[in-house]
């Protein structure tokens, strides 16, 4: 909005329903972390989008700083996913809202494979599949030896 850019804010369960209806041109998401095959760990729902965007031919963008590029991680499934605590989900403003003892799956991330990715964008460049070569390629700009 600051950049006058058209702006709507929906909740993320609304995602598919909104780029169904035409209304999403392109999907822009940040990385925590990104596997040298292109692969990206992000928030939890970051893969889903990415899924419905493929579904719905729009374009999926991940920008990130090049920090953010592990080369030494060959892909996604060598990332680790932290667990959060059970209460983040069983509890709400201090209230229980689940059986006690229920089963609990919390991950904070989750992975995005590189084939539902359109580019990686960072301050070094765009790189573009196939991933390894291009990871690769930007993580020389900029050095100097």
């Amino acid at each position: 909005m600051k950049d006058h850019i058209p702006t709507t804010l929906i909740s993320d369960n609304m995602a598919g329903a909104m780029m169904q209806q035409g209304k999403i041109d392109a999907v822009i998401v940040g990385a925590d972390r990104i596997a040298a095959n292109g692969d990206v760990a992000n928030k939890i729902g970051t893969y889903t989008v990415a899924v419905l965007a493929k579904a719905h031919d729009i374009p999926f963008y991940v920008a990130a700083p090049f920090s953010t590029v592990d080369l030494e991680t060959p892909d996604g499934s060598r990332i680790p996913i932290e667990q959060r605590s059970s209460r983040e989900v069983t509890h709400l403003a201090g209230k229980q809202i689940a059986p006690d003892g229920v089963a609990v799956e919390n991950p904070a991330f989750d992975v995005t494979p590189n084939a539902y990715v359109t580019a990686i964008i960072t301050e070094r460049g765009v790189a573009r599949a196939p991933y390894a070569e291009s990871l690769r390629e930007l993580s020389a700009v900029g050095v100097t030896t």
